[in-house]
């Protein structure tokens, strides 16, 4: 049986997009792509890049530079423990200016041919896979391939904004495009498989059962260890509302503890300090509207008050950087 891939365009998609990249220190990979990778690999899916790189063409960047920057996001990623299973590109334009890859090309997106490249390649089922990317050409290469589509795009929030590749689904980051298509995939194995088994009632109360005992310390789960819960036996009537009430009792006392956990001695020093300068300022103005104008204290209280100011805002930038 064939297998499915996810095709990723790069720059925007995977990677952030500069314009045009043309060495390996400038690849930053996209929040969430490592993440992204190793969960669609997860449900099966191979994963592979296809990019348009006319840069190549227009004499921004060499093929061996690319390489390069192909093998240093190969590098990042892996850092996270992510990797990708091909990368396709596609260094020609008609408008380039060296001349062996000035041309038309059918790699070219929104042409799919990076994409049937892969699929006979790595033995892909197009209509199995996902084409993910940020552009309306990525679309259509995927759409022209038989994929399933996936438009990154934050514009789709705008109220009667439409685009015009049409996409299966549209994304705000790779984050939700990994929901969209895992909601997807569960949905496919349920009408291959059937709805999945509904949860009993005494099912629901182990599992409240085990998160209540996950929030309490580990010292006293040591020391009585709790009685398994009979997931045969029926329920007593309000057993349900009672571990409700104790959890969110228990998680009440947790933000207790955090809140009084926050103290800290620098935050402390600096509302101590702060108290002073209104003091200060108060005097200066004493000095300033008294009978006597006294110039000379009048600088001397905005002075101590502006020292003051700045050790309070001292002490608080401390606090934060603990």
């Amino acid at each position: 049986m064939s297998n499915a891939a996810v095709f990723f365009d790069r720059d925007g998609t995977l990677i952030h997009d500069p314009g045009y990249l043309n060495h390996p220190d400038q690849v930053q990979v996209a929040d969430g792509a490592a993440e992204a990778l190793k969960e669609f690999q997860a449900l099966g899916y191979k994963t592979v890049v296809a990019s348009n790189q006319s840069g190549v063409a227009r004499g921004i960047v060499t093929v061996e530079m690319l390489e390069r920057i192909h093998d240093r996001l190969r590098e990042l990623l892996a850092v996270k423990g992510a990797t990708l299973d091909a990368i396709y590109y596609c260094p020609y334009h008609p408008d380039g200016v060296v001349p062996e890859y000035t041309k038309e090309s059918d790699w070219q997106k929104p042409k799919p041919g990076m994409l049937l490249a892969a699929a006979h390649e790595m033995d892909l089922d197009l209509t199995r896979s996902w084409m993910i990317g940020d552009s309306d050409r990525d679309v259509e290469a995927g759409r022209s391939a038989g994929c399933k589509t996936i438009l990154i795009s934050s514009v789709h929030s705008e109220p009667g904004h439409r685009h015009e590749s049409k996409p299966d689904f549209l994304a705000v980051n790779l984050r939700e495009a990994v929901n969209i298509l895992k909601r997807h995939h569960r949905a496919v194995q349920e009408r291959r498989n059937g709805p999945a088994p509904e949860t009993s009632d005494e099912q629901v109360l182990a599992a409240k059962s085990v998160e209540i005992l996950s929030m309490a310390p580990a010292e006293e789960v040591e020391e009585k260890a709790p009685d398994p819960v009979p997931v045969a036996a029926p329920a007593p009537a309000g057993t349900d509302q009672i571990l409700t009430n104790i959890l969110e009792q228990l998680r009440r006392m947790q933000r207790k503890e955090q809140m009084f956990g926050e103290f800290s001695l620098m935050r402390l020093l600096a509302g101590a300090v702060q108290v002073f300068v209104p003091f200060c300022l108060l005097l200066a103005f004493w000095f300033l509207l008294g009978s006597r104008r006294q110039d000379n204290n009048v600088f001397v209280a905005l002075g101590f008050a502006a020292v003051l100011q700045v050790m309070a805002l001292t002490f608080y930038i401390m606090n934060g950087r603990r």
